[in-house]
């Protein structure tokens, strides 16, 4: 196999150092984690008298498989990562994403020594609260529900509200503030942790990102080195790979980035950034990337950026009629909870679901006491296709705004 050469990060290794393997080889004969590491018996619940730890199901296990059976994490199967109105079934999902992430993750984790149930819950739960259309479609939500309540709307937070609010599964803490904190657009060369250690100041935190917003979750910092491993993973999983989508999806060329690499970007970046972070991180109390890998990471998403999420389709030329549909959109679903109609989706497709869910628990869905907020919950849990299909029924001149691509390359109109 030829030799990856990033043109922009020659000297950025793609392999450990001797020394790094043999500490790594003698932690994994002794058996041993990291004293860094999250022991499976310090899981914090708001109950703390269910999911208990067991040797069957482990505390961060139970957080993972709570995550899996949630409708809002199937959901995410039809939630695009970067690109919309594409017939390519090769193109990242969300669903997809969170799997990817927890991959990487799970491989810093491993070296490492740190707890690897709870990074795989960190990692699948962190996107279930994203809207559709990606980023785009984040933005187009949160400037519809800042201009009526003054709040700000950010998908790791509502990662949080789905998790431990809409499905309150009793996760845990720590699961949670990996959720909040993930912040895969906030690179960073050293992840502290933070000192959390308790609900009555996450929930604080929590409400600093629903008033404060960037304000507030610029700041964030992960309570565990699970957390901080996820953050940094976040962007490694994303980086290569949507340069493979956009190069799929036909709007950039493999001769398109200056690091030479075009689609291959991906491999070398799960090579390099990986092997970095490990060689940098273990045996320490805290994530770290040298300045070489963290100056190639910082340039290649500034690269991603200009070249591929600021220029096509809803971050583009949709821009703003999308960004008006969920604005009419918004207006409608608050209409129909303050009309009362049960015939309408908001209720059938989300508040009666919600109810009937946690009424298992004793719970119910407080949607009267924030009808914003409600508002704000279905349409971020909508797919993609739901969305255009829920406009196109509402608002049939919407149809001209979603461009079909069937998988034979035509271009049609609903």
């Amino acid at each position: 196999m030829t030799k990856l050469c990033n043109a922009c990060a020659p000297d950025v290794p793609l392999s450990l150092s001797p020394e790094t393997e043999r500490r790594i080889a003698e932690q994994r004969r002794q058996g041993a984690l990291s004293p860094y590491a999250t022991a499976d018996d310090a899981a914090i619940r708001r109950d703390q008298t269910h999911d208990q730890n067991s040797p069957l199901r482990p505390a961060f296990v139970r957080d993972a498989e709570k995550i899996m059976h949630m409708p809002a994490y199937n959901r995410m199967s039809g939630k695009t990562q970067v690109f919309s109105f594409r017939a390519n079934d090769d193109l990242c999902r969300r669903g997809l994403h969170v799997q990817l992430v927890a991959r990487v993750a799970r491989d810093i984790g491993r070296a490492l020594g740190l707890n690897l149930d709870l990074i795989e819950a960190i990692a699948l739960g962190h996107d279930i609260g994203h809207t559709p259309f990606g980023h785009a479609g984040e933005r187009f939500l949160n400037d519809v529900y800042h201009r009526r309540t003054g709040r700000w709307f950010f998908h790791n937070v509502q990662s949080v509200r789905v998790l431990d609010v809409l499905y309150d599964r009793n996760i845990s803490l720590q699961t949670l503030d990996g959720v909040i904190c993930h912040n895969g657009e906030f690179e960073q060369q050293r992840f502290s942790t933070s000192g959390l250690a308790g609900f009555a100041e996450f929930d604080q935190v929590v409400e600093r990102c629903w008033e404060c917003g960037d304000e507030a979750i610029g700041h964030l910092r992960p309570m565990t080195l699970e957390g901080c491993v996820v953050r940094v993973s976040d962007i490694i999983a994303y980086l290569g790979k949507d340069r493979q989508d956009a190069i799929r999806a036909g709007l950039c060329t493999e001769d398109t980035f200056n690091d030479g690499l075009g689609g291959a970007y991906n491999l070398w970046a799960l090579g390099a950034f990986v092997t970095d972070v490990i060689e940098n991180s273990l045996g320490k109390d805290h994530i770290q990337m040298s300045e070489a890998a963290f100056a190639e990471m910082s340039r290649a998403k500034r690269e991603n950026y200009e070249k591929i999420y600021g220029a096509k389709e809803v971050n583009g030329e949709f821009s703003a009629e999308v960004a008006e549909l969920f604005e009419r959109l918004f207006e409608y679903e608050l209409e129909s909870l303050e009309r009362q109609d049960r015939s309408a989706a908001i209720f059938a497709h989300h508040i009666e679901p919600l109810e009937r869910h946690l009424a298992h628990y004793g719970h119910s869905y407080a949607w009267q006491d924030d009808p914003n907020q409600c508002v704000c919950d279905f349409i971020a849990a909508m797919s993609d296709d739901y969305f255009m299909a829920t406009c196109e029924e509402l608002f049939p001149e919407a149809r001209r705004l979603f461009p079909r691509r069937t998988y034979f390359g035509e271009l049609v109109h609903a």
